[in-house]
């Protein structure tokens, strides 16, 4: 079939067609964008003045909180900027771009998780081998791994949809350009390419997932053997990293462990992975961490005294 592109932009539905509504979600959401823009951006100015990136468990946590800044940003502020316009519109390159960086950023906060657990398993497990297991060289590996897998991810995502043809409709019922939502639009019949869409994007989620269980499993049964002061500072860490990963993966497992199908919940289901938990990490991270917020406190005092 000849690959027809009439469409050099779509129009999106939103999260609401009341007016009301969206007045009320620009508030809200202006509100939650802020928030994750400073909490993301304190624990990255806590981890470099106090030195902590020097700990494996802070080095991930800091480019954890970078991510979630780039991926938040790739859906927010059009959608907050939407939410006050009559319509709502994105050209068909802004479109796949923006389908790039949320499965971009998305695939690497997800593979960053799945190291963190790794990192904790680790310091729990095996403590007197911990600094020689993660040391800086192999942080750093592990750190790059997550990127090339997140952009090999993405790049797969992208290439299996701009290859599709657009004749019309260019109407999408969503907030951002996401696979599902977009295949609808193609003019020929995307079954294998939606078919693809779900093995590769829910291998990644629900494969993560099932590690990351595996792994905090592992923890808690091992905290058996060690002190009570051991076993509180274990659980008050492992406990963030466990809250993190059920609020974030079970929207996603939602989205994308399923066929080439839409649901009229999508929408609120996806404001949980793209705004909600990159605005609650810092909350979750700094409030169940003592280092953290000794950090914070330090940090604090310097700038103020």
């Amino acid at each position: 079939m000849e690959n027809i592109n009439n469409v050099t932009e779509f129009i999106f539905w939103g999260l609401s067609q009341n007016i009301e509504v969206e007045e009320i979600c620009f508030v809200v959401f202006s509100f939650f964008y802020t928030v994750i823009l400073l909490g993301n951006l304190l624990i990255i100015l806590t981890v470099c003045v106090g030195n902590l990136y020097k700990s494996p468990m802070y080095f991930f946590l800091n480019y954890l909180s970078f991510v979630d800044i780039c991926y938040s940003s790739v859906t927010a502020p059009k959608m907050i900027v939407d939410l006050l316009a009559k319509t709502k519109t994105i050209s068909y390159v802004g479109c796949m771009l923006q389908l790039f960086g949320v499965h971009f950023f998305g695939c690497t906060e997800i593979f960053i998780l799945t190291v963190m657990a790794y990192d904790r398993y680790v310091a729990i497990c095996k403590p007197l081998h911990y600094m020689t297991i993660m040391d800086r060289d192999r942080c750093n590996k592990m750190l790059l791994g997550t990127w090339v897998g997140g952009f090999i991810h993405s790049i797969i995502q992208v290439a299996l949809v701009v290859q599709l043809p657009f004749c019309g409709p260019n109407e999408i019922d969503h907030y951002f350009c996401d696979v599902h939502p977009v295949l609808k639009l193609a003019c020929t019949d995307t079954y294998v390419v939606g078919v693809v869409v779900t093995a590769n994007s829910g291998t990644i989620a629900l494969g993560s997932f099932v590690i990351l269980l595996i792994s905090y499993t592992v923890i808690l049964v091992s905290l058996r053997k060690q002190s009570a002061e051991g076993r509180r500072k274990a659980l008050s860490t492992c406990g963030s990293h466990i809250a993190v990963v059920i609020i974030f993966f079970g929207p996603c497992t939602f989205m994308y462990m399923r066929p080439d199908t839409t649901f009229s919940e999508d929408k609120m289901v996806a404001v949980f992975y793209t705004i909600i938990t990159p605005m609650l990490n810092p909350l979750i991270y700094t409030l169940r961490n003592a280092e953290v917020k000794n950090a914070m406190k330090k940090l604090w005092n310097t700038k103020v005294y």
